[in-house]
């Protein structure tokens, strides 16, 4: 164990711990984030090993009035896990992942990213809904909602988080279930990372083994009369199917779209039901097969290697009208080339019949998570590709929902955060008050304590 002295405007703070500052050989590595456009530099960066660890890193930081980035997977786009100037708790260490197949549950290490839990699930089986890339932390995901393609059928990852273990802002480590700080466990499923530092996640699990899943895409020229056909299909599909539009530009240079479904019950079922999607539009290309569901799982990553910069616009899109189609196709004739695209996440079924107020989550209905999610190589192009995306949802603004998925925003404002919690806000703000009056943790999409106003 080292000491670190971290010099401020105050004087010499002593942090106990594995400490990387400025020059140490990890420092840039551990600080450097998902999205490029993030470069922020602690003072310190505590890595913690346990519970323990994370309640003197907070300590040290509410003595000395030092801000506190939280890192899970270092994958959320606003860059909330690390800090200017304080410190850093980074619980990447906190991998450990016990799977119990009888009682189909899981209790994960913070620091575990998605196909991490997912691989070990998978060996007896089983699966909690997460999101849909390997690459992205349990935490930041779980704690905004999560979806993924197992929504449809078994609800989000909030969804399916029983308990947790979480250092809260005054520095006690508590164990949180339905019977103990069951207030704590509403604001957990969804809010965020507002009301304390989750050191584990207990997940309920569900018998997942091969699925039927793939991609089908299709000419251009389709592509309004497909839009409509699917967002139709899926108004009165099972719950055992999802769904993802994408929309870029391919490889040729012109626009594309192309679908993405997952099906998780017998597959025979899912053969007959996906007759008449894969027969429309004259698709040109159809991979949809059995596979894997860790397969599929990570099937998107090479779409998003580290290192990329990336600037992101979303809102929830519920009717996809005539007027939306064609202005969503206008946008991405516009779309600057490159690896820049369009999503529609559908969030159906399960996910969607759980009441507004059960969880933190409130975004309870039909309805998609529209993405415009820009993201380049070269720092010289930053400028008129974000001009594009903020001109896109510009554009969808009029068609989209007063909503938000709060893992979609950068740094927005207080309105969008109110949009990303809605009705359930002034009920966040009561617990931010009963557990962070002081509002120390205020690197995310913060709601603040309800004594200080929203």
């Amino acid at each position: 164990m080292t000491t670190l002295l971290v010099m401020t405007t105050q004087p010499t703070i002593d942090i106990p711990g594995d400490v990387l500052r400025p020059g140490d050989a990890d420092y840039d590595s551990t600080r450097a984030v998902f999205n490029r456009m993030i470069d922020r530099r602690p003072a310190a960066i505590l890595r913690c090993h346990g519970p323990e660890d994370i309640a003197r890193g907070i300590e040290s930081a509410r003595k000395h009035d030092l801000v506190i980035a939280v890192r899970g997977g270092g994958h959320n786009v606003a860059g909330t896990s690390v800090c200017d100037g304080g410190i850093m708790l980074d619980l990447s260490a906190l991998k450990s992942l016990q799977v119990d197949p009888d009682r189909r549950l899981a209790t994960a290490g913070a620091g575990l990213l998605l196909g991490e839990l997912d691989g070990g699930t998978q060996r007896h089986g089983l699966a909690t809904p997460l999101g849909v890339m390997s690459g992205t932390g349990i935490a930041g995901l779980t704690l905004g909602g999560g979806l993924g393609w197992l929504n449809g059928r078994h609800g989000l990852a909030c969804d399916n988080l029983i308990s947790a273990e979480v250092v809260t802002a005054d520095s006690r480590i508590l164990a949180v279930g339905p019977h103990e700080h069951p207030d704590l466990l509403w604001g957990l499923r969804g809010g965020g990372g507002n009301l304390g530092v989750v050191t584990s996640f207990t997940y309920r699990l569900h018998p997942i083994g091969s699925v039927l899943a793939g991609g089908l895409a299709y000419p251009w020229a389709a592509a309004p009369d497909v839009l409509r056909f699917h967002h139709e299909f899926m108004a009165s599909a099972p719950d055992d199917l999802t769904s993802a539009v994408s929309l870029g530009v391919g490889p040729s240079g012109k626009p594309a779209l192309s679908i993405a479904v997952c099906w998780c019950g017998p597959p025979d079922q899912g053969e007959a039901l996906l007759r008449p999607l894969r027969a429309f539009g004259n698709p040109i290309v159809d991979d949809i097969a059995s596979r894997p569901y860790l397969a599929w799982q990570s099937a998107p990553d090479p779409g998003f290697p580290l290192g990329r910069l990336h600037y992101w616009k979303s809102g929830y899109l519920r009717y996809l009208t005539d007027a939306a189609i064609d202005t969503l196709l206008d946008v991405v004739t516009r779309m600057p080339p490159g690896a820049s695209g369009i999503g529609l996440q559908g969030l159906r079924g399960a996910a969607s019949r759980i009441a507004p107020d059960a969880t933190a989550f409130p975004h309870r209905a039909p309805q998609d998570d529209l993405l415009i999610l820009a993201q380049w190589e070269h720092d010289r192009d930053s400028a008129s590709i974000i001009a594009w995306a903020r001109d896109a949802f510009a554009a969808m603004r009029p068609h989209l929902e007063d909503a938000v998925y709060v893992n979609n925003l950068g740094a927005e404002g207080p309105e969008r955060v109110l949009a990303a919690y809605r009705g359930n806000h002034s009920r966040l703000a009561a617990l931010k008050h009963t557990y962070d009056p002081t509002n120390v943790f205020r690197m995310n999409q913060n709601v603040a304590p309800a004594a200080l106003g929203t």
